[in-house]
């Protein structure tokens, strides 16, 4: 397995190594070893989600209050997704920045997104399927969200899907009206 950081400290991609034959393709999506040695301690799996997305649907930036905050690790099992990682710990000399990579079922890349960052992706083909593992349970009076489409974070969303395409964006209302990155901050939500 290849493990690349990404630009925002606490992110990572993991791509596995793939065994293709005539009978079709094998890989280890998840190594506990591996993500460990990587993040510095042991992962710990309290739930696994799974959302399928219509082509152009945007999920997040969603994170959670730390502590304990929420790790995740996500991979895209089918379709794709530009998956995004977004800095909003305050004093982070990243704050405000953002990465991207996609995950698609033909790499079989994963991201692995540290408590107190957020996260969102954007589906570029419909039913999308991404997994989440993730190191504690949903638990909705700390979970939050930033507007994906706040100017200030400039997230370069894809205006094209896989095929070929316009994508319309589609939000769930509740991140259609979720604060501004600056909103969050002044209000004292974002992690430090």
């Amino acid at each position: 397995m290849d493990v690349r950081p990404l630009k925002i400290s606490g992110a990572w991609v993991f791509t596995p190594t793939r065994f293709a034959d005539d009978r079709g393709e094998f890989l280890e999506s998840f190594k506990a070893d591996v993500v460990a040695e990587t993040i510095g301690h042991r992962f710990a799996l309290a739930q696994v989600n799974t959302s399928v997305s219509a082509a152009g649907v945007i999920r997040g930036v969603h994170f959670a209050d730390v502590p304990p905050g929420q790790a995740k690790y996500v991979t895209c099992t089918s379709g794709a997704v530009l998956d995004v990682i977004v800095d909003i710990r305050v004093g982070s000399s990243t704050f405000g920045e953002w990465d991207a990579v996609l995950l698609d079922d033909v790499d079989r890349r994963a991201v692995y997104v540290a408590e107190g960052l957020g996260h969102a992706f954007c589906s570029l083909k419909d039913g999308s399927v991404v997994n989440y593992l993730c190191s504690t349970g949903y638990n909705p009076g700390a979970e939050h969200g930033i507007n994906p489409m706040d100017p200030a974070l400039g997230i370069d969303w894809p205006r094209v899907g896989l095929d070929g395409l316009p994508l319309t964006y589609v939000l769930s209302e509740k991140d259609a009206e979720a604060p501004r990155l600056v909103d969050a901050r002044e209000s004292g939500l974002l992690p430090q």
